[in-house]
C-alpha cells in the first residue's frame, strides 16, 4: 500500500519536531528515515501508526486519510527497538498473539506460526521463553510477530540498534531479504547512514524536523542536495573545503590551495565569489614520489583497515581525508603528492549549504 504525508507538522509545545512534510512512499517500496537524534524521524514513524496526532496536514495509507482513525485500524505492524516481547509467553504464543487479538482459527494460528517461524529460521526456538534468547533471536521473533499479521504496512524504529556490529550487518541482509520476498511497504528509521544505503530503495533524510531530501541512496551519496546530507552520509563523510572562485585565473583558491577548474567545474559556479568544495575521500588520490601537477601535502596520520588505509592529509592550512589501497604506507609528517578529481567535486553556498549544480 502507498504512504502519502500531504505537508504535515507536529508541533510539541511551540516547537515543531515535524515541519511541513511532503513524502510520497510508493507500494511495495522500502523508505529509510535518516538523520540524527532529534530530526524527527520516529515522530513522523509515530505519526503515521497513529501514536501521535498530527497538529496539521494529512496522512494517507492507500486511498484512505487515516489522521483520525484509530491505531488497530490502520492495519500497521511495528516493529520497536527494544523488540516488546511478552516474558511469561514461548516464542510460538508471541508471534501468535496478534492472530489470537483478531480470534483467528486455532489451527490457522498454528499454521502461520510454522510457516513464519520457518521463513526467519526460528522453527527451533517455538517452546522457549524470551529470556532464553540472543538478542538476534529477540529481534527475529519480534519481527515473526509483526510478519504475522501481513499488514498493509511494516513501521520499524531501529530494531537493530540493540544488536553487536557482526549481528547487524547480517540482519541487514536478512532485512533486506525479507522485505523483497513480502513486497509490503516498509519505512523504517536509523540514525546509522550504513542502514540506510544498504537497505533502502530511497532515503528521507530529515534535519531539525525538515525534509533535507529524498532519493535513492547512490543520488543522495554521489548527488547531496546540500552541505548537510554531504556531510551525513558517507563514511569517511565527504571533505569540505572553504575559499573562493578566482575566474580569471580558473582556479579555486583556499586557505593556502590553488586548484585548477576547468570545463563544468568552472560553469557551474560561475558568477561567485565564495563556495564550499566537497569531495569524498575516494576521489582524493595519494602518491608518495612526486608527480607533474599534483598538489603538495603531508601526511598527519594513516589509519589501516584491512582492505584500505584511511590517510589524514594537511593540503595547505586544511586537513582532508583519503582512501588509499590497503598497501598504501607513508610515514606521519612525509610529503606526499595529492589530486583531487575534481570531475567528481561538489560546489555548495558558502552562506545557504546548498549545492551549486
Amino acid at each position: 500500500m502507498d504512504v502519502r504525508f500531504e505537508n504535515v507538522t507536529k508541533m510539541f509545545a511551540r516547537s515543531a519536531a515535524v515541519a511541513c512534510l511532503n513524502l510520497a512512499i510508493d507500494r511495495g517500496e522500502f523508505v529509510v528515515l535518516l538523520g540524527p537524534s532529534g530530526c524527527g524521524k520516529t515522530t513522523t514513524l509515530r505519526m503515521l501508526a497513529g501514536l501521535e496526532d498530527a497538529t496539521s496536514g494529512d496522512i494517507f495509507i492507500g486511498p484512505e486519510r487515516v489522521n483520525l482513525v484509530p491505531t488497530r485500524y490502520r492495519d500497521i505492524a511495528m516493529v520497536f527497538q527494544s523488540y516488546a516481547l511478552y516474558p511469561h509467553m514461548t516464542v510460538a504464543q508471541n508471534i501468535a498473539y496478534p492472530l489470537r487479538v483478531r480470534k483467528t482459527r486455532g489451527d490457522e494460528i498454528e499454521r502461520r506460526v510454522k510457516r513464519v517461524a520457518d521463513m526467519l529460521e526460528i522453527e527451533g526456538l517455538l517452546a522457549r521463553k524470551p529470556r532464553e534468547l540472543s538478542g538476534g533471536e529477540r529481534q527475529r521473533v519480534a519481527l515473526a510477530r509483526a510478519i504475522i499479521r501481513e499488514p498493509r504496512v511494516y513501521l520499524m524504529d531501529e530494531p537493530l540498534s540493540n544488536l553487536d556490529a557482526k549481528l547487524r550487518v547480517q540482519m541487514r541482509g536478512e532485512l533486506k531479504r525479507l522485505q523483497h520476498d513480502l513486497g509490503t511497504t516498509t519505512l523504517y528509521v536509523t540514525h546509522d547512514q550504513a542502514e540506510a544505503m544498504t537497505l533502502a530503495h530511497r532515503v528521507a533524510v530529515m534535519r531539525g524536523g525538515r525534509l533535507q531530501q529524498f532519493d535513492t541512496p547512490m543520488e543522495i551519496y554521489n548527488r547531496p542536495a546540500n552541505r548537510f546530507v554531504a556531510e551525513f552520509v558517507g563514511s569517511p563523510g565527504m571533505n569540505f573545503i572553504e575559499g573562493r572562485i578566482d575566474a580569471g585565473a580558473r582556479m579555486f583558491a583556499g586557505d593556502g590551495i590553488a586548484i585548477p577548474l576547468e570545463g563544468n567545474g568552472l560553469d557551474r559556479v560561475h558568477g561567485r565569489e565564495r563556495v564550499t568544495l566537497g569531495i569524498r575521500p575516494e576521489q582524493v588520490h595519494v602518491a608518495t614520489s612526486e608527480r607533474e601537477g599534483w598538489l603538495a601535502g603531508k601526511v598527519y596520520v594513516t589509519e589501516l583497515m584491512g582492505n584500505e588505509t584511511i590517510v589524514f592529509l594537511r593540503l595547505g592550512n586544511e586537513k582532508i581525508i583519503a582512501r588509499a589501497g590497503a598497501d598504501f604506507r607513508a610515514e606521519m609528517e612525509k610529503p606526499v603528492w595529492i589530486w583531487l578529481r575534481m570531475e567528481k567535486a561538489d560546489f555548495f553556498d558558502a552562506e545557504t549549504g546548498e549545492a551549486i549544480r
